[in-house]
């Protein structure tokens, strides 16, 4: 409850919120003008709203994370926070599930609204051919989408507790947002076998969806590299991550 507070009662997270939902709202009016109502399914055109907003959610939700342990050392409250008589442990785990509370908040605002601004104006009829976005296929795109923003969370909340400089963790997030398809250029599975480790080419989920042939949930694609493989992958360094914000979290002197 005390984490909540913070967040929610301050101005900039309502404006964030505000602009989340006004761009989820005003995106679908964009595509209608620029496409049409007629052809394009209501599906689609909510697929195309969230992946635009999708980034800013996450540059939003980046924000959150970055500032919820560095903010406190940067203010002076992390020693006052820390006199109260809860353990370091429990006071980082409720500070982590109040920045997922709030990823999830933020998404599940930008999905709904664009979702029902696009049922208002685009066609919901189905192509004659049986083809186009459906609802699995729009929820599972959304799903995909989220762990990439779960991994960035762990990785801004990871950098804000060692190093304690949320600019650091923003920085830091940002950087593996706008660079993560060309770090997996450069290092391709099919040219480097042990490439398929790297985390940057197993956040992006939804390459899956498009290359089934390829990449089947049980079955070895071309590189080795399956749904379930990067879904482990991702597991291992969330571990990882999160071991090391709490071990230097729960060690770490804050006398000075």
């Amino acid at each position: 409850m005390n984490e909540n507070m913070k967040i929610f009662r301050r101005p900039r997270t309502w404006i964030m919120l505000s602009i989340l939902a006004l761009i989820s709202l005003l995106m679908p009016v964009l595509l209608n003008e620029g496409m049409g109502s007629n052809e394009v399914p209501y599906w689609q055109a909510a697929i195309t709203t969230v992946q635009i907003v999708f980034f800013l959610n996450t540059i939003f939700c980046v924000v959150i994370a970055a500032e919820a342990v560095a903010g406190e050392f940067t203010w002076g409250t992390i020693k006052l926070l820390l006199i109260r008589p809860w353990s370091r442990s429990k006071i980082l785990a409720s500070k982590y599930l109040t920045v997922i509370g709030f990823s999830i908040l933020s998404t599940l605002l930008v999905v709904i609204l664009a979702t029902v601004m696009s049922y208002i104006l685009f066609s919901h009829s189905v192509t004659q051919d049986g083809s186009g976005a459906s609802a699995a296929h729009a929820f599972a795109l959304w799903g995909y989408l989220y762990v990439d923003l779960f991994i960035t969370l762990a990785i801004a909340f990871m950098v804000s507790s060692v190093f304690r400089s949320g600019a650091l963790a923003i920085g830091l997030s940002l950087f593996i947002m706008f660079t993560q398809n060309l770090f997996s250029l450069i290092f391709n599975p099919v040219r480097y076998e042990w490439a398929k480790y790297v985390l940057f080419n197993n956040m992006d989920l939804s390459r899956y969806m498009n290359s089934a042939a390829d990449y089947g949930l049980l079955g070895d694609g071309n590189t080795g590299m399956t749904l379930g493989f990067s879904i482990a992958v991702l597991a291992v360094y969330y571990v990882i991550f999160m071991l090391i914000s709490w071990v230097v979290f729960n060690k770490r002197d804050v006398a000075g």
